[in-house]
């Protein structure tokens, strides 16, 4: 992942430069990160503006000195690692970043296990893949995010949505833009897919319930921020993405 300009303003390139046509309207959100050296995670860093608290969303294997080198080019101070599951190609690094500046990591309940025995949310073939490669320490501070509603963190107002289906506590964070909104979606959504629903704890039948209720009421202009890949709006993928084409077809979700 590029670092993107420092803030994101109207016609400007979207978060993490990925590409994606430009987005209009947000402003007043300072949105950069990193790209895990494994499975290419995203890791966001968000903040009301240079100089000041940010928070650290998903924090994956080798993100460490690319992460520091973001948090001291724009002098930001972390106020908290928030995890939008319990994966640990997102919670890697989870611990050394809460430990190194003092934090608290935040997790939904239904994943929090999995930050303390990370094989609880793999396959056997991920087992055998992490197993005894990777030296994985679990947060000392952590507190359960809320199951719905809002909190504040470094000046910023976050709307937390339940959304299960790649995991069991897997969530979408939310905040205001000027004119529109910003959407965290950790592996709920990505453009033209969606997570996998085949690990641990993974169903089908919730995430398509997710998306129905969670992402489908969202605004087309909401600016979707994944865990893997460029970054897309919800008006792109309710018109291209097939599995929101196939929830948002009429009569296909009745009996649910």
């Amino acid at each position: 992942m590029t670092e993107p300009p420092a803030r994101l303003q109207t016609s400007t390139s979207p978060p993490c430069e990925t590409g994606a046509p430009p987005v209009k309207g947000i402003v007043n959100v300072l949105v950069t990160g990193v790209v895990a050296a494994a499975f290419e995670t995203n890791c966001y860093v968000l903040a009301t503006a240079e100089g000041e608290q940010c928070i650290v969303v998903d924090p994956g294997i080798g993100v460490m000195t690319a992460l520091d080198e973001v948090l001291a080019r724009h002098r930001l101070h972390p106020a908290a690692v928030m995890l939008t599951h319990g994966h640990l190609d997102h919670t890697f690094s989870v611990a050394p970043v809460c430990g190194a500046k003092g934090i608290t990591a935040y997790v939904h309940p239904a994943d929090r296990e999995m930050l303390a025995d990370p094989a609880k949310g793999l396959s056997t073939d991920l087992t055998s893949l992490f197993g005894g490669k990777l030296s994985y320490t679990a947060p000392e501070d952590v507190t359960e995010l809320p199951d719905g509603g809002t909190i504040s963190v470094a000046g910023l107002e976050i709307t937390v949505d339940h959304a299960p289906g790649h995991t069991r506590g897997s969530v979408l964070f939310r905040m205001p833009a000027e004119d529109t909104e910003l959407c965290l979606s950790g592996d709920v959504l990505f453009a033209g897919s969606i997570g996998r629903t085949d690990l641990p704890g993974g169903s089908m039948d919730e995430m398509m319930r997710s998306l129905r209720e969670k992402i489908l009421p969202l605004d087309d202009a909401t600016v979707v921020l994944p865990g893997h890949g460029g970054a897309t709006t919800i008006g792109r993928e309710r018109a291209t993405n097939p599995y929101l084409l196939e929830v948002g077809r009429p009569g296909k979700m009745r009996g649910w």
